[in-house]
């Protein structure tokens, strides 16, 4: 008699300088797939070492020698965690794959949640943060208003309100994301982007308690300039309404400026000619840097250059010789 195939789960960790972090979450994620919940399947852990200036890959390494389970590849430099995502969906061998930082602010706890959503038939299951301590106030404004922008300009109603790097994928949703080769973009926006069948569950988020974030205030602009010229034209289509509101103000202005010399009041030369100058300038200018990231991304991704090169790796398969992606 047959015995039905056991699930394979793959849990994905993008990890940059997170070697204080690994060990506690490699014992979480051992005592999480104990959970009688999730005794009836196999598990994976496909670490993404995002090119660490510290001993990461070391640190992983060591664990996946001691675990066949675990599997560890490491970048020839920063790629990047959206990247770094890609890239272990790229090499993840499950049934479904969830995806979860290394910084144990996510509980390795909530994935026996989003395992029984997907058994109940989601293909995209959310973990939906419900609260954020520890988080500084300025973060928390950045993410709303990035999560704003996303719901209600851009258009992926999908993505969660209070945001969310913490899901689980079908195996056809990650065929999707694999069928998708673009750079420049967040792949949790691409994600909300796809459809499918979406659900969530909620869980508190967690203080980080080791080492430091390496969420910059550069990464974060570029993720929001990435999001809106992969996912929606209206920078294109607001430049085109500011170009009108302009020249319909200057047809209004120069009309004002013929009235007045005819009744004699000609404009004062220098000072309304400088306004005029710089704030038209200034208009162009913003013009032109919308145009130029947009055809900057055209342009890299024309170059077909890979999304990510592997440096090291703790296995010796098949799967070992995907240096480039």
């Amino acid at each position: 008699m047959m015995t039905e195939a056991r699930p394979l789960i793959s849990v994905v960790t993008p990890s940059y300088n997170e070697e204080r972090n690994l060990p506690a979450l490699y014992e979480r994620l051992k005592a999480a797939f104990a959970d009688p919940a999730l005794t009836a399947v196999d598990w994976e852990w496909i670490v993404i070492d995002d090119h660490s200036a510290d001993g990461t890959f070391a640190v992983a390494e060591a664990i996946a020698k001691a675990d066949s389970r675990v599997r560890v590849l490491r970048f020839s430099r920063n790629f990047g965690s959206h990247v770094g995502i890609a890239c272990g969906i790229d090499h993840a061998r499950g049934d479904c794959c969830v995806v979860m930082a290394a910084d144990l602010q996510d509980p390795p706890e909530a994935i026996s949640g989003l395992v029984a959503k997907w058994r109940a038939g989601a293909q995209v299951v959310w973990a939906v943060r419900a609260s954020r301590p520890g988080e500084a106030a300025g973060t928390l404004v950045f993410a709303g208003l990035y999560y704003l922008m996303m719901r209600r300009v851009v258009g992926l109603n999908a993505l969660p309100a209070t945001g969310a790097d913490f899901v689980l994928l079908d195996k056809r949703v990650m065929a999707a994301v694999r069928a998708h080769g673009e750079r420049n973009m967040s792949i949790l926006a691409l994600i909300a982007w796809m459809g499918f069948r979406q659900d969530e569950i909620r869980y508190d988020k967690r203080a980080r308690t080791e080492g430091e974030s390496g969420w910059t205030l550069t990464k974060k602009i570029k993720l929001v300039v990435d999001s809106l010229t992969s996912f929606s034209y209206l920078p294109i289509r607001a430049m085109s309404l500011l170009g009108l509101c302009v020249a319909v103000c200057g047809l209004l202005y120069s009309a004002v400026v013929v009235v007045n010399a005819l009744f004699g009041h000609p404009a004062e030369g220098w000072s309304s000619l400088m306004v005029a100058v710089l704030v038209l300038g200034g208009a162009q200018m913003l013009m032109l840097g919308v145009l130029g990231e947009y055809v900057w991304r055209g342009l890299d991704e024309s170059r077909r250059r890979p999304r990510y090169l592997i440096e090291a790796c703790s296995f010796d398969d098949a799967d070992s010789a995907d240096t480039a992606a």
